[in-house]
């Protein structure tokens, strides 16, 4: 796990090192750079594996290619065999020189073959050609943007922010869509310009016509199968724990993340770490700190864990922002960050149950609500005609059910958070920001792909491109990069997914619980309590925060800031924050939004040069 950036342009190559410092976080073990007439590469490194001879860029036999690879590659043994009975010869150890050989051999191909979680680069000095590539579900970030004449890319968009080209200006598009979201979901980010790679995507930019050219190498489908339960619950552990085994593969020790869910549970019961890391709030119902705890007792497995208290959590919410990039609204991104602080101390290297919900149906929102199935058998033309009865008037106590029952998933379901509807969104935003985009434009293109397929599968599909995606990895990674920690996933696998995809809904939702199958599974290894627990998430107390005084004064002050009244009708922020200071409404997601926009606009727009100094 590391970062790397660099740029092609045909002026000077003397801004790299710059731009390498703004990441000196993902890798404070080493840095490098290769720069010629045209490209210049940073890298910085942590060193997971061959930690001698793994130092980056590497070159090919030749020293006409060079790569920075930032993730790991899991399989890179068994494809390193195939490249040396082909011919190729090795210079390290390391997983980063079977890809860059691997392209010489296969070309683009060679992503095919690859298992694990990348984002990488490979300069071509003979055609003056660069390739880059993102992994299948997006894991590992990738950034880029062509400016005066310079194309840029980097792990994070910080490091891009140093290079004299570089116009920072921010993208009015990306606001409405993120106050539904609670994330940055446009290719476009924040910073205008500025773009992500899509996951399961690669580019070839010429230095020669300044051309860039994206294709897509992998796309996630499903294919629910009727299948013997039994058989599918032995392959789903099978599966599973080899994927384990796989994502162990390190020269430094590792550890794993525990809370009291299922996902993590399995992981370690099967790993069986030398220690398991949890954080939770010093807050009654917030706490799954014992339940981790209980689980490592009884594998007799170290636990490591801290209480965040109110004032450590929005003491480091700047920090957390400007770590993440772009503004982030997931309540979890901050423990996420304290959790990664405190493995680092021990651990270079840690194990996690991300992607078990998206790929096993494990979402709450999965299992429809049993009133609502019922109320779904009246006509739907009647269901219609009071959603439309219904949507004028002021909120109350089952509006949003009548609403919903008279409505098609493409029109609600967007992922495991809603915050702002469109109309909400529209009505706090001031004129320069408002916007006709409705959250719906955003994604019927990917439920036009999966017209045909159940809801339950047609909502992992979306919580697949969007959310997880978009937020659950990329505040994984930025969070734990943030502390030099590698995170794995070994539950978010191209092979789990293969057979994942396979499931029919009625093995994901059954017998009133999410993830049925992988409950079964998981009962192999886990205690009855763990296996049965339902998901609550990374629970947060901010509902009461913004009902203690001097968390709703920080609020308050950030909304009646000058600079918040570019982006905000003032007014608005200021009644959904007294309406739920005073009890009156459950705003705090809304508020937490805004909030958190704001302290990132002000950490990278206002105080960035005073905060890199």
């Amino acid at each position: 796990m590391c970062g790397f950036c660099g740029y092609i342009n045909r002026k000077e190559k003397t801004h790299i090192k710059k731009m390498n410092d703004m990441i000196a976080h993902r890798g404070p073990d080493d840095e490098s750079y290769y720069t010629d007439d045209e490209i210049a590469m940073g890298f910085r490194r942590l060193s997971i594996i061959d930690l001698k001879g793994g130092r980056q860029p590497i070159s090919n036999e030749d020293n006409t290619m060079y790569i920075t690879f930032n993730g790991e590659i899991y399989n890179f043994k068994e494809i390193k065999e195939d490249l040396i009975n082909k011919g190729h010869i090795f210079k390290t150890n390391t997983d980063t020189e079977v890809i860059l050989h691997g392209y010489e051999e296969y070309k683009e191909n060679i992503l095919d073959k690859l298992r694990g979680m990348f984002a990488f680069v490979i300069w071509n000095k003979n055609n003056k050609t660069l390739f880059g590539a993102r992994d299948h579900f997006g894991q590992k970030p990738f950034y880029y943007c062509q400016m005066q004449g310079t194309f840029m890319y980097a792990s994070e968009i910080k490091s891009l922010l140093k290079h004299p080209d570089f116009l920072k200006k921010v993208n009015k598009d990306a606001l409405k869509p993120y106050l539904t979201f609670q994330t940055s979901v446009l290719n476009e980010t924040f910073f205008k310009n500025v773009y992500k790679l899509k996951p399961g995507h690669y580019f070839t930019y010429d230095f020669n016509t300044e051309k860039m050219e994206i294709n897509q190498y992998y796309e996630i489908t499903f294919n629910p199968q009727k299948q013997d339960l039994d058989t599918l619950v032995n392959e789903i552990d099978n599966t599973i724990t080899k994927s384990i085994d796989y994502h162990t593969i390190s020269d430094v020790p590792v550890g794993s993340y525990l809370s009291g869910g299922i996902d993590s549970s399995y992981v370690v019961s099967y790993l069986k770490p030398d220690k398991t890391f949890s954080v939770g709030f010093d807050y009654q119902d917030f706490n799954e700190v014992p339940l981790a705890k209980a689980l490592s007792d009884i594998l007799h497995i170290q636990n490591k864990n801290e209480l965040i208290t109110a004032d450590d959590f929005f003491e480091n919410i700047d920090k957390v922002e400007y770590y993440a990039d772009e503004p982030t609204a997931n309540l979890s991104a901050v423990p996420l960050y304290f959790l990664s602080k405190l493995a680092s101390k021990d651990v270079k290297v840690v194990l996690s149950g991300e992607g078990a919900d998206e790929l096993f149906g494990g979402y709450p929102s999965y299992k429809e609500d049993k009133i609502l199935t019922k109320y779904k058998k009246l006509p739907l033309f009647l269901r219609k005609l009071i959603k439309i009865i219904v949507s004028p008037l002021p909120n109350f106590h089952g509006k949003n059910f009548l609403t919903k029952g008279g409505s098609k998933l493409e029109d609600y379901y967007i992922g495991d958070a809603f915050i702002f509807n469109n109309k909400e969104a529209n009505k706090i935003l001031t004129d320069n920001y408002k916007s006709d985009l409705k959250f719906q434009d955003i994604t019927k293109p990917y439920y036009d792909k999966v017209k045909n397929l159940d809801d339950v599968t047609k909502m992992q599909y979306i919580d697949m491109h969007f959310w997880l995606p978009n937020d659950i990895l990329l505040k994984a990674d930025k969070m734990s990069m943030a502390n030099s920690l590698e995170l794995r996933v070994p539950i978010l696998d191209k092979e789990v997914f293969k057979l994942s995809n396979t499931i029919p809904s009625e093995y994901k939702i059954a017998h009133d619980t999410t993830k049925y199958a992988l409950r079964k599974a998981a009962s192999k290894r886990i205690p009855e309590d763990w296996y049965k627990r339902r998901k609550k998430g990374f629970p947060v107390p901010i509902i009461k925060w913004f009902r203690e005084e001097k968390y709703y004064n920080m609020a308050k002050e950030i909304f009646n800031q000058d600079f918040t009244k570019e982006f905000f009708d003032q007014k608005a922020l200021l009644k959904l924050l007294e309406d739920h200071y005073k009890g009156k409404k459950n705003n705090c997601r809304k508020i937490w939004t805004v909030y958190v926009f704001l302290v990132w606009y002000k950490k990278f727009f206002i105080d960035f040069d005073k905060t890199i100094a």
